[in-house]
């Protein structure tokens, strides 16, 4: 970020919690709610907003990216550039949250929105996910149901038997949508084995994550007449290399690669390297989802209903309509001045 240097820049950092509407489960855990980092970075009468949940399967808490974030706070607020912040904190929520805010800054200050910054076209609302989490396979029809206006549903699965009940359940609730299960690294080679005739009778289009990280080998020579999208697997830029062959598509969060400026890197290399692209989210405030948004420009898939999971969100929200996200310029990234 190149400011003018009429007046200092001032950094905020302020940790908030959302409830849940209801409890969310995945894969060995259930949440209730969620803490999030919101960093405001000030200048010149503008500000700049950027919001952080954290990675917890990489035992990021809000507390510690705080602390990461004052670590570095003489440095962000003599005005370092994006370039320079990729070098100063890891990927992780911590350089999202800042990362976020510059971006969100230097389109107040220049009168240029983020998409603009970004090299991309103008941004159109995108076709979203809407995700189910696992549980039991009636309750799982019946959320399936309650997303009336869901034209593509991503489902959560565990690697447990009930799996195949739960998947036929939500298909005979929506025999309309596209279709993806997630397994958040659940499966192991058998379950997946045998849960594979079930997910090609519920025309099921994309498995997301079967196993564990570290175990990525196990895709080896692994056909499947549905595509493989690595999500924990798929942490940041680097990773892009050793995917290749084992998977087909590669699910970029903002959380995981440490912003938008390596998420933008990590999609544009991930198509020179034949994957389609995913943008996806962890449980946020619209505020979060805002510059995945513009990844979603990028992507072939996109999972972006983390407010739909929240009992408030912030004003100038995502605006989820015929199963399609929109993110207004006051929200984030644009001209206006924020309040």
């Amino acid at each position: 970020m190149n400011a003018p240097r009429s007046g200092p820049l001032t950094l905020h950092v302020a940790i908030e919690n959302f409830p849940l509407r209801a409890p969310f489960s995945i894969t060995g855990s259930t949440m209730f709610d969620t803490d999030v980092v919101v960093v405001t970075l000030s200048k010149d009468g503008h500000s700049g907003r950027g919001e952080a949940s954290g990675v917890d399967y990489c035992a990021e808490d809000a507390p510690g990216m705080v602390r990461q974030i004052e670590a570095v706070r003489a440095s962000i607020e003599q005005g370092l550039d994006r370039d320079s912040l990729q070098r100063l904190l890891p990927a992780g929520g911590a350089r999202n949250a800042v990362d976020c805010a510059m971006w969100d800054l230097e389109a107040r200050l220049f009168g240029r929105a983020a998409w603009q910054i970004a090299g991309l076209e103008p941004p159109k609302s995108l076709l979203t996910t809407f995700t189910v989490g696992a549980n039991e396979p009636d309750k799982m029809a019946a959320d399936a149901h309650a997303y009336r206006q869901a034209r593509a549903i991503k489902m959560k699965l565990t690697g447990q038997a009930a799996d195949a009940e739960r998947v036929r359940a939500v298909r005979a609730a929506r025999p309309d949508v596209w279709l993806c299960v997630d397994a958040n690294q659940g499966f192991v080679p058998d379950s997946l084995a045998s849960l594979m005739p079930v997910l090609l009778d519920a025309r099921v289009q994309l498995i997301e994550q079967p196993f564990p990280v570290g175990q990525e080998e196990r895709m080896d020579g692994l056909s499947s007449p549905i595509p493989f999208a690595a999500d924990e697997s798929a942490q940041g830029l680097d990773d892009l290399p050793k995917l290749v062959g084992r998977f087909q598509v590669v699910n970029i969060k903002l959380d995981k690669c440490g912003g938008l400026t390596e998420g933008l890197l990590m999609a544009r290399q991930a198509r020179q390297l034949g994957f389609e692209v995913m943008v996806g989210n962890m449980v946020g405030s619209s505020l979060a989802m805002a510059p995945a948004f513009l990844v979603g420009q990028l992507c072939s898939v996109v999972d972006l209903d983390g407010p739909l999971f929240l009992s408030r969100d912030r004003s100038n929200p995502v605006v989820y309509q015929d199963g399609k996200a929109s993110c207004p310029d006051a929200l984030w990234g644009g001209t206006q001045r924020t309040r």
